[in-house]
C-alpha cells in the first residue's frame, strides 16, 4: 500500500470574464507571473507599467482570498499553478471612415483563469486549547444597601 502524503497541496481557482483588455495584452502580463508564488506576482504585477496587470492583479487576489477564507489554506504557501488567458466575445463596432463610409472594428474582451495551490493550516489540537484555558471562579457580587 502507498503512503499518502500529508503535504499535498490543494488548488483553489478564480476566474474573470469579459475583461475589456485583449487576450495578447493580457498574456504579456500573465507570462510574468505563471508559476511564481502568490506574494511574489502580486509585488512584480504592482510594479508593471502595464494597465493590463490590474485585471490579473484582481483575479489573483480573488483566488488567493478564495483559498485562506474558504478553504483554509496557508496564504504564505500559496503557489500560481496555473494562469491562462483566453478571448471573450468580441464586440463589433463601426468607426467613421472618409466619404461617409463606416469602417468595422472589433473591441476584443478576454476571460482570465486563476489556479492557485497551497497547503492546509495546521489546526490546533482541542487538547492543548482546552489545557492553556482554565476555569476562574467569578467573585460573588455584593450590593451596597442605602438609608
Amino acid at each position: 500500500m502507498a503512503e499518502k502524503s500529508t503535504s499535498t497541496l490543494l488548488q483553489v481557482r478564480a476566474i474573470a470574464r469579459g475583461v475589456q483588455t485583449s487576450p495578447r495584452k493580457i498574456a504579456l502580463v500573465a507570462a510574468l507571473v505563471r508559476g511564481r508564488t502568490v506574494a511574489d506576482a502580486l509585488v512584480i504585477l504592482q510594479h508593471t507599467p502595464k494597465r493590463a496587470a490590474e485585471p490579473v492583479v484582481k483575479v489573483i487576489a480573488s483566488a488567493a482570498a478564495n483559498a485562506t477564507n474558504n478553504h483554509n489554506l496557508d496564504n504564505k504557501t500559496l503557489i500560481i499553478d496555473s494562469l491562462q488567458v483566453s478571448p471573450g466575445p468580441r464586440l463589433k463596432r463601426f468607426r467613421a471612415g472618409a466619404k461617409g463610409m463606416a469602417k468595422p472594428y472589433q473591441k476584443r474582451t478576454s476571460h482570465i483563469y486563476v489556479i492557485v495551490a497551497g497547503s492546509e493550516k495546521v489546526r490546533k489540537s482541542a487538547a492543548a486549547t482546552a489545557t492553556t484555558t482554565k476555569a476562574v471562579p467569578k467573585k460573588a457580587a455584593t450590593k451596597k444597601e442605602s438609608k
